[in-house]
């Protein structure tokens, strides 16, 4: 997603309590971030951050990693963070802001942080070829994923654009992530939306007569030879 300039995202996120300036300190012990021993979930590509904000508060005993490479993106997350915990009179305590490029996710999370369910909202499709493999959900990405996703352990994907999720389905199959649940009409599933909250995109795209594909699927482990 394209975003103009935010000339104030850095200076309102070097003091944030809840941005982290150097993640690679905390692999394999994201817990001491937290402070706590609350079980970790991680969003890559959170966007303007109204998904995470809104999970995090409804599930106040569970911490979330915001993941995103762009900083002006982080910087109107932040803000929307704030003002949804805001209305709930609540500081942000369970959630991380991190700027990262997800192709080294493994350099700021490891195994040991036992990642607990990974989120990929409305990533970008890249429809061209030769664009594919920047996909967040293409094989090289979640051989990635499930080096730090403990078996059994599961990826929630939502998408409005119908070849990502076709040709995504396939890519959770080749790299053995077994299919749990799937909607190619998430809002008329039955499925509630406190499981997974609305995002901005979602909204756009359900105002446009637009049907959401979501699945849930589960790391089997490794690549059966």
């Amino acid at each position: 997603m394209r975003i103009r300039k935010k000339k104030w995202a850095e200076p309102e996120l070097s003091v944030c309590d809840f941005y982290v300036e150097e993640p690679k300190l905390y692999k394999n012990r994201w817990s001491s971030f937290f402070n706590n021993d609350k079980p970790i979930m991680l969003e890559v590509g959170c966007g303007k951050g109204s998904f995470v904000g809104q999970m995090a508060i409804l599930n106040p005993d569970i911490n979330f990693i915001a993941v995103d490479i762009k900083l002006d993106m982080l910087g109107v997350g932040r803000r929307n963070i704030v003002e949804l915990f805001s209305d709930e009179n609540r500081a942000v305590d369970n959630i991380a802001l991190v700027r990262y490029n997800v192709e080294m996710l493994d350099e700021i999370i490891g195994a040991d942080d036992n990642i607990q369910r990974i989120y990929i909202n409305f990533c970008n499709p890249w429809p061209r070829e030769k664009h594919k493999k920047r996909r967040l959900t293409h094989p090289r990405k979640l051989k990635l994923y499930r080096e730090l996703l403990p078996k059994g352990n599961e990826i929630h994907f939502k998408t409005d654009d119908d070849e990502l999720f076709s040709e995504s389905l396939e890519y959770f199959k080749s790299e053995n992530f077994g299919l749990k649940e799937i909607s190619y009409d998430l809002h008329n599933s039955g499925i509630d939306s406190k499981t997974t909250p609305m995002t901005e995109h979602e909204k756009m795209f359900s105002d446009e007569g637009i049907k959401i594909k979501y699945c849930i699927v589960k790391n089997e482990g490794k690549d059966v030879l």
